[in-house]
Formats: structure tokens, sequence, C-alpha cells
């Protein structure tokens, strides 16, 4: 703190009368630094309700857990514990029918689950497990983000679904050398983050030729859920091993949050269930679920969830516990240092301890200077603090800054270099004004490589503003030459446009312009309650606009670019439902003199062009075969991963045409499409889709030919299908819905 010249004075005249006590009185002083360990729920005296057993096979179950069901001895039904006992005596605790290997203040420790397929060398399955985990509703579990979902082989990637959220993840590798041990970054083994708050996930495998080229080595792949501190990738040992979904079972668990009800703590408070006693605070939950937990306040142990609460710790009783050099009295929550009649001093081990006493030392003058020397040590110490903190901020602002490629992105605005004097290059305050300080209430979304807030900027604009939880710092220059040319690219309508970015902070934030009715998925997909606007014409509309900007970022002058991640989560809607494509994270910039870039494989599983992912080469026809999922998606009204009758999951490209070659199309279009589209429309569409859905990118359409092809659909008179035909309610069922096949030849 600043001190003000009144309070410089008063304290100089306080601390003199204090100094010259010192020499006939007394010194005791309140200790501030604990050096008491932490306790936890589980090693406290008394761990669970009066006549309640706190121990299940080698398991400790401390309240507001409880072992047995429906004994009372838990907080609530949620936090029983099943102690499942086996015909050899052997006890088992169980959540539902989930192993629990450990409880925590903050976590529990479940057993993990493990999806599996194993192969014949010719590439025949012999084995196949499922990996999934489901946990109670209602109750007080979630998973936590120390968990990390892998996938362990080669040719393998899987997809773990849950409430709101698909991820994909990738293992790749052609011979025993590509496989580095201790990397899990793609080459035989990958790694991804969860998001907080989930109750369920589900994992689907996929595999490329199905082992046959590596079965030597390899022959099977993995994908599972698991803590990410406890898991270390073995190289080709993992690999190879038969019994390692067994080791993973065995020794990686899963781990969980835990929090009481769903409430926060300063509602709780008002309930009288609140859970927490005496000497406890409350700590509200950050899963995004509500809930709260109790913590022993500093200087206390216990439980703070059982009569009577916490109970203050005797630091004196324990020389190793406080620092007192002579004499030491406990108090609640702390204890006071004291020296004996006639020593003087802090009585601190770690300060100045206790000083005897010397009859002729001139304590008055002494006490008089040692007070002044001290006020104006104290006034020096406060203003070099406070500079040297302002200077290291900068300098620190000024490292990221230029780490960021800030001064190359000042040059290129400076020289005006192809017109990028519209890109901003906003302050680190700015951004942390405009966001609340990244509270949480501004968050728009998240994901496994960053978080979107809602920011609001000085000129009332309002704005998406993208912070990335890393940054490769070998691409900078690649990334402030994209940043350059988005701000260009950006002006087309149909593309959210970046405003500027931040270089100030560790990891750069690119600031978007807002789009405010959410995605196309959400709205094909009726998650935002229904979407009675998505009618024939303006699905046909969407298409249309979404072809153009993808034409447009295609054949931008200065240097293509290839968006990578092309899905109806990436298409926003403005408040016309104008379609917007966003999410460049994923780009490429492509020279004008090359038609396609070698890159690790990126996408979303459903969209993603076999041939880039069997060939790691980007080209342009990538976009347009993603494109083409989207358009089925808007004409079906179906997700891009469905269930097949025989259980097994299909990307909605491959079920799309195989219903154009049955003709049996119209009986999986989407009824509104049926109702309103014409049949030229719908023919001319489904072959349009066919074509960008082509396995050989040489076959498939450019992006312009693509717009070009919509624009002429909409020219189209509307002549609606439904009117051609008739009520469909007395078509044939066991055929097509309509009679009238389409070319699929």
């Amino acid at each position: 703190m600043v001190l003000l010249p009144h309070q410089i004075v008063a304290c100089f005249y306080v601390c003199g009368l204090i100094i010259l006590t010192l020499a006939t009185a007394q010194t005791t002083t309140i200790n501030t630094t604990k050096l008491m360990p932490t306790y936890t729920i589980t090693k406290a005296a008394n761990i669970t309700k009066r006549g309640c057993r706190k121990q299940c096979g080698n398991l400790t179950v401390p309240y507001p857990f409880g072992i047995g069901l429906g004994s009372g001895c838990a907080f609530d039904s949620g936090f029983e514990i099943n102690c499942d006992i086996s015909s050899d005596g052997s006890q088992k605790p169980l959540i539902g029918n989930i192993e629990v290997y450990d409880i925590s203040d903050a976590e529990v420790r479940i057993i993990s689950t493990v999806a599996r397929r194993c192969y014949t060398p010719t590439g025949a399955m012999v084995e196949k497990g499922f990996g999934y985990t489901r946990l109670p509703q209602s109750g007080p579990y979630s998973f936590s983000a120390m968990n990390r979902f892998s996938v362990v082989g080669c040719g393998d990637a899987a997809l773990i679904t849950g409430h709101n959220f698909e991820y994909g993840c990738r293992a790749s590798c052609n011979s025993r050398g590509d496989v580095r041990e201790g990397e899990c970054m793609g080459i035989g083994c990958c790694q991804i983050q969860i998001p907080k708050g989930l109750k369920y996930y589900n994992i689907n495998m996929l595999t490329t030729r199905n082992h046959s080229d590596v079965w030597y080595f390899n022959q099977c792949g993995y994908a599972f859920l698991g803590e990410a501190d406890r898991f270390r990738f073995r190289g080709v040992q993992d690999l190879s091993v038969a019994n390692f979904g067994t080791r993973i079972r065995a020794s990686l668990p899963i781990v969980l949050d835990w929090a009481i009800g769903s409430v926060t703590c300063i509602d709780a408070k008002k309930r009288d269930d609140y859970a927490c006693r005496r000497n406890s605070k409350c700590v509200d939950s950050d899963t995004g679920l509500g809930g709260y937990r109790c913590s022993c306040n500093e200087g206390y142990e216990g439980s703070p969830y059982l009569s009577p609460g916490c109970q203050d710790i005797d630091e004196c009783a324990d020389p190793n516990a406080n620092s007192c050099e002579k004499t030491c009295t406990n108090i609640p929550g702390s204890y006071i240092c004291s020296c004996p009649d006639g020593y003087t001093d802090d009585g601190k081990k770690d300060g100045r301890g206790c000083v005897a006493p010397y009859s002729e030392f001139p304590w008055i003058k002494f006490s008089v200077g040692t007070g002044v020397g001290f006020m104006s040590l104290v006034v020096v110490i406060t203003w070099l603090y406070f500079s040297i903190k302002k200077r290291k901020l900068i300098k620190i602002r000024e490292k990221f800054f230029q780490q960021n490629g800030g001064l190359l992105l000042k040059h290129r605005i400076s020289t005006n270099e192809g017109g990028v004097n519209a890109t901003k290059i906003f302050t680190a305050e700015e951004l942390k004004k405009a966001t609340n300080n990244y509270a949480n209430e501004r968050i728009l979304g998240r994901g496994g490589n960053g978080i979107v807030y809602r920011g609001v900027l000085h000129d009332n604009r309002i704005v998406a503003i993208k912070r990335s939880r890393f940054v490769d710092e070998s691409q900078i220059d690649q990334f402030i030459n994209e940043v350059l040319i988005l701000t260009q690219v950006m002006n087309h309508r149909n593309v959210v446009r970046l405003f500027g970015c931040c270089l100030e902070v560790e990891v750069p934030l690119l600031v978007y312009e807002y789009v405010s009715e959410g995605t196309l998925y959400a709205h094909i997909h009726n998650q935002r309650g229904g979407a009675p606007w998505l009618s024939w014409q303006n699905r046909l509309r969407i298409a249309t606009e979404i072809a153009s900007a993808l034409a447009y970022l295609h054949s931008f002058a200065s240097m293509p670019i290839f968006h990578r991640d092309v899905k109806s989560a990436n298409i926003l809607l403005d408040n016309d439902y104008t379609a917007k494509v966003a999410d460049f994270g994923s780009s490429r910039l492509i020279p004008l003199d090359q038609t396609h870039v070698a890159t690790l494989v990126q996408g979303t599983l459903g969209y993603l062009d076999p041939e880039y992912f069997s060939t790691s080469r980007l080209t342009e026809k990538s976009d347009v075969y993603s494109f083409g999922v989207v358009l089925a998606e808007l004409l079906t009204g179906l997700k891009p991963i469905i269930r097949a009758r025989n259980d097994e999951d299909m990307n909605l490209g491959d079920y799309f045409l195989m219903s154009m070659n049955r003709n049996i199309l119209f009986q999986i279009l989407d009824r509104h499409v049926l109702r309103e589209g014409s049949l030229e429309q719908l023919q001319k569409m489904a072959e349009l889709v066919k074509n960008c859905l082509q396995l050989l990118g040489e076959d498939r359409p450019t992006m312009k030919e693509a717009a070009g092809e919509l624009e002429g659909l909409q020219k189209l008179i509307r002549n609606p299908w439904s009117n051609q035909h008739g009520n469909e309610e007395n078509e044939d069922e066991s055929s097509d819905l309509y009679t009238i096949p389409i070319n699929s030849s």
C-alpha cells in the first residue's frame, strides 16, 4: 500500500511509543504464518456419523459419503456407497455399478472403461469392447477436467460424445520407428482435454485398414478416459502388449468432481440443510453445475460436515508446528509467540527472537532512531515495490508482444501492406475490461483449444473474444500473416469478421464480430427449442451463402485459404438468420503456386474428407467434401454421425449416398424439405451433394461451381414436391415415399 503524509506521521509516533515500551515490557506476537500440514476429511478423528462404518475394503468413506443404501449414513442418497461383498468375503465399494478407488476433499476416483478393437493379420475383427460411463443425472458427480481422452493404436480414431459436446482424436503410425515413448501427440497415441461438468460419455472407434499393415507390432486399438497425471505412453510396448486394456483399468482411474446440491454458497446458507458446520467455510463448485463443498478455516482441523464442526489445532503442543523461540500460547485458529519478563522483541525463531535486557542501553535514543528509520524504510520500500511491479508488468507485456509477433504486425500495418490498416491491436487492459476480467458469465462457449467470451468495447460494440489455451512459437510469422489476411477476407458478408488481436499476453487473443443467434447445428437439430423459420427456401439460401463464402476464401487473391473444419457447428447465424462462416483456428493459407499442402490431419469426424484422412494432403476439395455433409444435414435434419440398424455408427455422407443408390433417399429427407421443395430442386440438390461427397477430390466440383449451382436452384419456380404427388401418408412405406427415381449412376 502507499502511505499518505498524515498516516506516516501518525505511524511514526505510534511506533516510537511501542518501541519505548519494549524497554520494560514483555513482547507478544500473534503468528500469521502457519506451519501445520493440510488436513483432509479422511484424516479427521471422527469421519462418519455415529454408528456408521467408515471402511469398505481398502476404501475409507468419510461423511458426507456413507456406506449402505438407505442406511442414513450419507448426506443424501446421492452420496451413498454400496459395499458389495463377494462370495470369498472381499468387499467392493460401488456407486451404482461403478467401482470406487478413492474419496478425497474434492474428488472421487473410479474404475475406467476401455473401448478396444482387435484384428487378425488379414484385418478380420476378433475382439470389440465398448467404452462408456454414465453417472447418475441427479447425483453429486461429474467428470473432472483432470481427465484426458486418449487413443492408442496405429490408424485408429475415436469420438467421445456427451451432452452438447463431441471431440475426436486420431492416432496413426506406419512402423515401429515412428513411435516415441512418452509422446502422445498423434503418432501411436493422441490425447485431448474434456470440458468440466459432464455427466456421461460414450466412445465410438473407427479404424483404417483394420491394422493389416501394422499387425506385426500392433494388433489392437484402444480409446479411454482417465486421469492425465497417471498415464504415460510407453511407446511400442503399449502397442504390442496383449493386456494393455487390463493394465489401464487396473492403474488408471477416472477422476470425478463432487459437490453438495446444485445451489451456490450464498443460497445454501439460507437453507435448513446447509452442510458446513462451525469453524468452516463454504466453497462454490467450479464445474458449472452449481453446488458447494465445505473446508475447515485456517488453524482448524477435522470434518467440516459433522457436529461440532472443525476443531482448533494446538500448534503449541508440537514444536515443529510453531515458530516460537521461548513461549508459545495457543489461541483459536492461531498462536502467540512471546518472551519472558525482561526480554524483548518478537519471540520468533525466524524473526528477531528474544533479546536479553541490558540496563545501560540508551533505549529512548534507540527507539526514536529505529522508529524514524523504520518508517522511512517502509515508505521507500513501498515506493520501490510498486515501481518495480509496474516496470515488471510493462516488461512482461513487451516480452509477450514481441514474442507473439507484435513488431512484425505493427510494421505490416504501418507500411499498409495489402491494405491492412483495418487491423487493430488491442491492449490487454482493453480486453480485460471488455470481458469484466474474463468473468464466467461472459463465456459464450468453450472447447479443447480455448474459450470464447462475450465482450463490450469502449465504443459499446459487442464482440466475441477468443482466448486460446496454447500457441506454437515456431508459427508466429504464419499467425501474424493469417491475422492480416483474415482481416481483409472477413469483409465478406458471410464470413465472421476479425477486428484485430491482443499480443500483450502469453497466448494471443483474437477479437471477432459477435453473432447472436448461435450455430446452424443447434437450429437444424432443434437444440434451441425448434426452428420453425428453417423452411426449404431458407435452407437453400443458407447453403448458397456458405458456398459463396467458401468460394471466396478459396479464390482470395493474396493467398487462398482452406478452412479445414467446415461443419454446421462452425456456421453462425445473425439476427436476420444470415449464415456466417466462423472458427478459422484450423485454417491454412495456401501459396498461389500450390494446390495442396501436407499437414497433420485435423477436422471433425463425420465431416472429414476420407482422401485427406488417408493421404494427409489438404486441398480445396477437402472443404468441398465437408460442405457436402452440411448440405446433407440441411436436407435430412440428421446428425453427421448416425446409428445404423445394426447399432454401428455410420457417417451421414455414406448413409446419404447409400440411400440414393437404393432409391430410398426421399424416405430420409426432412418433412419441411419434402413439403416445400420442388422435385427439380430436390433432384438437383441431391446430385450436388453426391458430387461433393465423391471419394476422389478430383471428381468433386469446386466451391465456385457449387455456389453457382445453388444460386441456379434458388431461381427455379417453386412447385412443392408434396403438391405434385399428393398426401405422403398414402404412399407405400416399403419403398421410397415417391416413386420417381433420382439418377444415382
